[in-house]
């Protein structure tokens, strides 16, 4: 079974989100490794190396995928659908 991202940490300070890049940890659900938080660049090398591997743990269930910050910054977000905003950034915040 694939790995959700089930709630997120944001970068110190940040207390409203504008982008996936102000997300500092993701907690990781895993059936066989239960749950644990793992810093945006992790999880960037983890989706790079094993794409679709990692869920948003929110309808429409979409995957996570790599990106680049224009300072080279590794960060993740969510495959696009027709919501507005990032499914990424509407977990629970931790």
């Amino acid at each position: 079974m694939a790995k959700k991202a089930v709630a997120i940490r944001l970068n110190k300070g940040c207390t409203s989100p504008k982008s996936c890049n102000d997300i500092d940890q993701i907690k990781i659900q895993d059936d066989v490794w239960g749950t644990e938080w793992k810093s945006k660049g992790v999880v960037h090398d983890m989706v790079t190396n094993f794409p679709r591997s990692i869920q948003v743990n929110r309808y429409p269930y979409p995957d996570l995928i790599p990106a680049m910050s224009k300072y080279y910054e590794k960060y993740v977000r969510s495959e696009p659908n027709d919501t507005e905003n990032d499914n990424l950034l509407k977990l629970p915040k931790e």
